[in-house]
């Protein structure tokens, strides 16, 4: 199984754009082959003394992928190149973290 940590922060301002794109584009993403979980997560209120928060401008994408070649045909897919079209000007930095189980 492949796992995929997606560290998006927004431009000042803009979180809820993307992560309003991102909604209209995950039932695409979740019947593709090979996906076996694909959500956008935000800080907790609330949480543990111990949370490090990702702060109001950052959210991450947690994704789980049957096999590698079934993310590398998600990061190829057309409705994905339009869900970068339509939200690049509102990122300031993204991080993508690819791992397999140890």
């Amino acid at each position: 199984m492949i796992h995929v940590v997606a560290v998006i922060t927004a431009k000042p301002g803009m979180r809820e754009t993307i992560l309003q794109a991102f909604r209209a584009n995950a039932p695409a993403v979740r019947v593709e082959q090979g996906c076996i979980e694909y959500q956008a997560v935000v800080d907790a209120d609330n949480a543990l003394p111990s949370q490090s928060k990702i702060g109001p401008e950052t959210f991450m994408v947690i994704e789980k992928w049957a096999t590698m070649d079934a993310l590398k045909t998600h990061a190829a897919a057309p409705h994905m190149a339009a869900y970068a079209a339509k939200t690049r000007e509102h990122v300031a930095v993204r991080a993508v973290h690819i791992m397999t189980g140890a």
